[in-house]
């Protein structure tokens, strides 16, 4: 029997997921997950693609590629269990021109050695078969890539905390951790410490996570650098050109993947995202900002070099952040049909990137331990993917250590 008290900092779906594993796995046990806004999955966990990735692109070996494909079959079978909707809609990475084909080989070297079930080499009259409308000299294809809304998953998440006798508190932001004695107490931004002492902390703050670790005795690096991610959905006369996932394959030169293909649960056909940097880590209308954010990025020694070693990608970006037409024949070049198509705009997401002070942004998720405190301090994609398998880790490997 665990009576112990665990107090979770973030009520995005990583938060949400520990959360409820503590409570799975210690039902005895007291969890408060305290939440800054009136309504949990506010941030990312509501502004993204809703892909569940199959982990084709990880370092075999790393927690991204472990933890992916983990997750991917946890989020699948709790939609299941849960009826939320699930759809095996699949993927594919198309490789316009003969030089991207070996790094479609290696893409698939890895997939293999992360075990993604179904993955293919195809040619390009295979390709046409899974998508009629793309061109292409072969691709590789992912039959088992899905799509869901993370928004969905995380408020059913939030209903079975408290279903299990846990606690969230909405409209609580949290100021910093203070650990003394062995035991943690919860500090608010008003001042006020909250009157539970907690044995054990999880800090799963998203955009937050590198101010909170740092104000709660954690390194001050790698620093959340914010980069916003706008999608547009194509005019509805047009979304059945696009049968499921299309996606470039990654181009070594640039730090993001470039725009795509996504399909949406609820049947809209989405283009994007791009990858600029945005200048307020919650600023979701893309029209204001936040003094304090942009002085954050741009007082760190990191973002310039970042920034001087992607200049070639920060002109590529540029082009279809100022540009709807830039955007579009971005994405026409792999379905030549949607050269003329309108879009809206739709989502915009904010990717929680850390980055280093060298300026290289940190690729595999970084879950860090500091006394009885565990910092979540990178999480990007496939974040939510992994945000069941990411709890299993923290509290059955990291908080047993």
């Amino acid at each position: 029997m665990n009576k112990k008290r665990y107090a979770v900092i973030g009520g995005g779906i990583n938060g949400l997921a520990v959360a409820r594993q503590l409570l799975l796995d210690f039902p005895d046990a007291t969890v408060v997950l305290f939440e800054k806004e009136a309504s949990v999955a506010s941030h990312q966990s509501s502004h993204n693609s809703g892909v569940v990735h199959a982990g084709l692109y990880y370092e075999p070996g790393g927690l991204k590629a472990r933890l992916c494909r983990r997750g991917g079959e946890l989020i699948g079978n709790y939609c299941r269990d849960n009826a939320i909707p699930y759809d095996e809609c699949g993927k594919v990475v198309v490789a316009l021109q003969e030089e991207e084909l070996p790094r479609l080989e290696a893409i698939y070297r890895k997939a293999q050695a992360n075990g993604v079930p179904g993955v293919r080499l195809i040619g390009s009259n295979e390709l046409r078969e899974i998508e009629p409308n793309c061109i292409g000299l072969g691709a590789l294809h992912s039959p088992k890539t899905a799509i869901v809304s993370y928004g969905q998953i995380a408020a059913r998440i939030a209903d079975e905390i408290r279903e299990r006798g846990g606690r969230i508190c909405l409209n609580s932001p949290v100021e910093r951790l203070l650990e003394q004695g062995g035991e943690v107490r919860v500090e608010l931004a008003d001042g006020e410490v909250f009157d539970t002492v907690f044995d054990q902390a999880i800090a799963c703050a998203g955009l937050q996570s590198d101010r909170l670790a740092e104000r709660s005795g954690d390194q001050d690096t790698p620093r959340i650098v914010p980069f916003f991610g706008q999608y547009y959905v194509i005019d509805e006369a047009f979304k059945s050109h696009v049968k499921g996932l299309i996606y470039p394959v990654p181009d070594p030169r640039f730090p993001f993947l470039g725009v795509h293909f996504t399909k949406r649960i609820d049947g809209q056909m989405t283009i994007g995202p791009n990858a600029f940097i945005s200048f307020g880590r919650e600023k979701y209308d893309g029209r204001s900002v936040n003094l304090a954010d942009i002085f954050n990025f741009a007082s760190y020694p990191g973002f310039w070099k970042f920034a001087a070693r992607n200049l070639p990608a920060t002109l590529r970006e540029l082009k279809t952040v100022v540009s709807e037409a830039s955007f579009v024949r971005e994405a026409a070049r792999y379905v030549p049909t949607l050269a003329s198509v309108g879009i809206v705009p739709a989502v915009r997401g904010i990717r929680a990137q850390a980055m280093e002070a060298n300026g290289a942004l940190v690729d595999d998720f970084v879950i860090r331990q500091h006394g009885n405190i565990t910092h979540i301090r990178n999480a990007p994609s496939p974040g939510a993917t992994s945000s069941l398998a990411i709890a299993e880790y923290i509290v059955r490997e990291v908080m047993r250590r």
